[in-house]
Parts: C-alpha cells; structure tokens; sequence
C-alpha cells in the first residue's frame, strides 16, 4: 500500500519556518522530495521522456489549466498529427482546433500555432532557450516560459505553478494566511536543485499533485486563489460545442449552430460574435468557417 503523503509531511513540516533556511534544512527537503519521486513520481508521462523544446512547449501549453490525465490522452495523438513546429504553421487552424478538441481553452490552440510560426519565422525553427524571450512568445507568461526552460534545457530557472505553491505553502506556512508568491519564491531559489532542475520540478508538481489528495489544499491560503467557475452552463462550454460543431460542419449557418448547441439564441448570438471578433470564426454567405 502506498505511504501516505500526510506521513511525510508529518515529519518535514514542523522541521521549517519562514525565513532563511539553514543548509541542513535544505538537505532534508531535497531529500525528501526526490524520495517521493523516486517511490511514487509519475514517470509514464510522454513529455517526461523528450528533450525536444517544441514538444516540451506542447505540453506545457496543454497543461495550463488542464489535468494531466486529459492532457496524458491527447499529447500523443497531437503530436502525432503536428511532429514539429513546421507542421503545426503549415496546418489549418480548423485541424488544429479539431486535435484539440477535448483539452478546452481553444485559445491556447491558437497561441501554439502561433508560437510554432514565430519559431520558424524568427528562431530557425527552435525555441530560443532564454525565459525573458520566450515570455514574448504568444500565450507563454513568466512562469510557462521558465518551466520550457527548466524541462526543454534543464536550466537553473526559479517559477511557481499550482502544485509547486501548494507544496511550499504546506511546508514553509503552516497555519498562515494570505500567503504571497513573493514570500514563496526566495525558498523555490534556496531550495532548487541546480544540477537537475528537470527532475527536482518535475518532484516537486508530483508531490504536490499528490498533496491535495491527503490535506486541505494548501493553495487556499494564498493570496492569488480563485476558485474555478463551474464549466457546466458556462460561455467557455458554450463556446467549444460552437467550435466542435462548425468544425464538423463548416460551412454552417447561425440557425443551425443555435439549434445543435441548444442554449439560449440570444447567448450563442453574443458568444458567435465574441468568436469572430477573435479570430476564432469568420462568416460569410453561406456560413460560418473556422478562421484561416
């Protein structure tokens, strides 16, 4: 049976405090974290086993606000379809949103066809290996870019992502509230493994992941939570099966997407305008068409 998370945490937890960590101390995290990985890490995930920076963006792009279950089912099948950043340029924007289908957030599709042009178009076809450049790059912020750098390069970058609070927040901030990213941030750089970020990352989402199963989630105490909105009846449902149905039926008429999506006419009108007004859809005489 798997030893519980809240075991190690037991013991890891009371050991720190905020404030400067002794060199013992960032000992026995490092320790205890690369521990949990080694036992329990989730080393079957695709992404894991490439350095290839453009399928390392992939990933990453996917995993932006979706589970890594989802994202475990799709990858292959869109790398597959779009091997390199060439391929993903010269494709249409309806079979990319197509092999999308399924993860949500179409932006994200539209930022990584994106992203793919500006490699081939700027970088000779390859992601440039600084955080500060690739922050620039269509729908990367900070954080994803230093996280390409960390799993594509193995470079010694500092950033936060959910479960990398979550963790830091349930060791360093017991009993706190409000707690900042800035506060965070000075104990990720003490504590970083600057000889094998990749893994010491890739350890730390793991437990972190693993973490949310065993306490209360640590990330409620941070200042920058916001609980999801629900996606059932929400504009971003409405705007998928829109998507999906043209896709699947381009070109299609307004009355025909109103009548497959079933909501309010009213609303699939405003969301059909918000749609085009972003690139996503345009109309013509006989329909609408995914944009090219």
């Amino acid at each position: 049976m798997k030893k519980s998370t809240q075991t190690c945490l037991d013991i890891i937890g009371p050991a720190f405090s905020r404030g400067r960590l002794t060199g013992n101390a960032v000992a026995e995290f490092r320790t205890r974290v690369l521990s949990f990985y080694e036992t329990y890490g989730r080393h079957g995930m695709l992404w894991r086993h490439t350095d290839d920076p453009y399928r390392i963006l992939v990933s990453e792009i996917m995993l932006q606000q979706t589970q890594v279950d989802r994202v475990a089912l799709k990858y292959p099948a869109f790398i597959d379809a779009f091997p390199e950043a060439a391929t993903l340029t010269r494709a249409p924007l309806a079979d990319v949103l197509a092999a999308w289908q399924g993860i949500g957030y179409n932006r994200r599709a539209v930022s990584l066809k994106k992203c793919a042009e500006k490699m081939v178009g700027e970088f000779n076809g390859t992601l440039p290996h600084d955080p500060v450049i690739l922050a620039t790059f269509p729908g990367i912020g900070p954080a994803t870019a230093a996280s390409i750098c960390a799993f594509a390069y193995n470079l010694p970058v500092v950033f936060i992502e959910t479960n990398i609070r979550r963790v830091f927040i349930h060791f360093f901030f017991a009993g706190a509230d409000a707690v900042t990213d800035a506060e965070i941030l000075p104990l990720v750089e003490q504590t970083l493994d600057r000889e094998n970020p990749r893994v010491w990352y890739w350890a730390l989402m793991d437990l972190g992941t693993d973490l949310k199963k065993s306490v209360p989630n640590p990330n409620r105490r941070s200042t920058g939570y916001v609980k999801q909105a629900p996606f059932a009846g929400s504009d971003r449902r409405i705007r998928g099966m829109i998507l999906k149905h043209v896709i699947g039926n381009a070109p299609t008429r307004e009355k025909s997407i109103v009548t497959a999506v079933a909501e309010d006419p009213a609303r699939v009108r405003r969301i059909l305008i918000a749609l085009e007004s972003e690139g996503f859809l345009t109309r013509g005489k006989d329909g609408f068409r995914i944009a090219e």
